[in-house]
């Protein structure tokens, strides 16, 4: 879906399709039209027997929602958990936030991308111009995936040693016309997942790579792999936001523009509006899209998820 406007509606449908189980991990929630029609279905699912678990980022959703709001969920029914709780002693594992947007239906169908469960998400209203952002749905076997990385970081924290098999769902029939790749990143490891499989598609793009990223601010491996893609002739080219919604991260990212261009990136502004959506395509063969951004934060700090798609 090439806006959050477009995804919203089949997400909806999803959500009243459910017969067994939701899972819900948003960076993100805010009351408003977005998260006022979930819930409302959430809470039908609920006394249908439909188990609901939602998970969301403390920080994230810090200003959106009171700090007792789990609690308020807990009593209709629905688990929830606020991830990785603000605390008044400031320490490294406070910078470890919760970055992943996955929404799961009965383990056959799951969303991700980039959009949060906000108005601002579907351009309910106008924030900074046009929000232009993504979200993609996978069905099928690649579903699972998805729902063993909730289900791993529930637990973590939940503590309820809940049998996983128990929500594998049985696979789609039909054949994939190629290969789709769930992956989720974690700071707790010694592996930057997101980033090398960015710096793959990067080193080993021939014609094109095109790049929509809302903040860029990379490392100096990230800025030598992409400059080099375009001085061995591949077509480089990097949307980013024409309005910010950080001035300071904007001007960060316009600092880089200089040396990328020099190397012969094309760098595209969006004019009309903010775009959130993170997404790598390369010679119509290779793409990943995600949660994760073109910034230190995302490549080293959270924790996030994405989908490689190879041939699909």
């Amino acid at each position: 879906y090439a806006l959050g406007d477009d995804a919203w509606p089949a997400m909806l449908e999803a959500l009243e399709s459910a017969k067994r189980f939701i899972f819900l991990e948003y960076f993100v929630i805010q009351p408003g039209r977005v998260w006022d029609s979930i819930h409302e279905i959430l809470l039908r699912k609920v006394k249908q027997g439909v188990g609901i678990y939602v998970m969301y980022d403390d920080f994230g959703s810090f200003f959106q929602l009171s700090a007792s709001y789990y609690k308020t969920l807990e009593e209709k029914g629905i688990k929830c958990l606020p991830f990785n709780r603000i605390s008044l002693i400031f320490n490294i594992v406070l910078n470890h936030r919760d970055h992943r947007k996955i929404m799961i239906i009965d383990g056959k169908t799951a969303f991700s991308g980039g959009i949060n469960l906000a108005d601002e998400y579907i351009n309910a209203f106008e924030k900074y111009g046009i929000w232009k952002d993504n979200c993609y749905k996978v069905t099928g076997e690649a579903v699972w995936s998805y729902s063993v990385m909730f289900l791993t970081h529930w637990n973590a924290l939940r503590k309820e040693d809940m049998t996983f098999l128990s929500f594998r769902a049985k696979p789609l029939e039909g054949k994939a016309d190629g290969f789709i790749a769930p992956y989720g990143d974690s700071p707790l490891d010694d592996e930057d997942c997101a980033k090398n499989i960015i710096m793959n598609i990067i080193n080993q793009s021939c014609r094109y790579c095109y790049i929509a990223t809302p903040y860029l601010i990379i490392d100096t491996e990230l800025i030598n792999a992409i400059c080099l893609a375009a001085q061995r002739g591949v077509d480089v080219r990097i949307i980013t936001p024409g309005i910010p919604d950080k001035k300071i991260v904007y001007m960060i990212t316009r600092s880089y523009y200089e040396q990328l261009i020099k190397g012969g990136v094309k760098i595209i502004q969006y004019d009309p509006g903010f775009v959130h959506a993170k997404i790598i395509v390369s010679d119509d063969h290779i793409a990943t899209v995600g949660t994760v951004n073109f910034d230190y934060r995302s490549l080293y700090l959270h924790f996030e998820n994405g989908t490689l798609l190879y041939n699909a």
